[in-house]
């Protein structure tokens, strides 16, 4: 568990590195593409047609499960999703906000709607969280908006 902490750190931090050193040039889908630790949510956001939004103007803030949050999901859902677009793009948009939220923005039990319609909660007492998942890099800027990754794909209510 902690090699896997620290491994989804050093990768937060060289996608952080990447974006900055770039000077937010791309936007989020190719930030996330460049960064190599997003590959299940990139092709969950291909699956999804979302594409085209997500390298569009914008602003938006997501949040980003790494290739280790959708390894978590129990055995054959991630294929389920990517053979479920409509499901898929509803999960995908849960975790998208419209605007660009930074992190010095997020308050502690703080609501914020999601482009899906439904609610994130944010903590930020003992580190930062949406809903159950653990912000583990934040304010990686985009030139479309902001990327914050996290540990776990968060799911909206059934």
């Amino acid at each position: 568990m902690l090699r896997r902490t620290f491994v989804a750190l050093a990768t937060a931090s060289t996608l952080a590195t990447g974006a900055f050193a770039a000077g937010h040039s791309k936007d989020i889908v190719d930030t996330a593409i460049d960064a190599g630790s997003f590959t299940t949510l990139v092709a969950a956001v291909q699956a999804a047609g979302l594409v085209d939004t997500l390298k569009g103007e914008g602003p938006f803030t997501v949040f980003a499960p790494t290739d280790e949050a959708f390894a978590a999901l129990p055995e054959g859902t991630v294929e389920a999703l990517l053979a479920d677009p409509e499901a898929l793009a509803a999960i995908l948009t849960y975790h998208v906000i419209a605007g660009k939220v930074m992190s010095t923005d997020l308050t502690n039990g703080m609501m914020a709607a999601t482009v899906n319609g439904a609610d994130v909660t944010i903590m930020t007492e003992g580190g930062v969280m949406v809903n159950d998942a653990n912000v583990i890099s934040a304010d990686i800027e985009a030139s479309n908006g902001v990327i914050h990754v996290i540990d776990k794909v968060i799911l909206p209510a059934m």
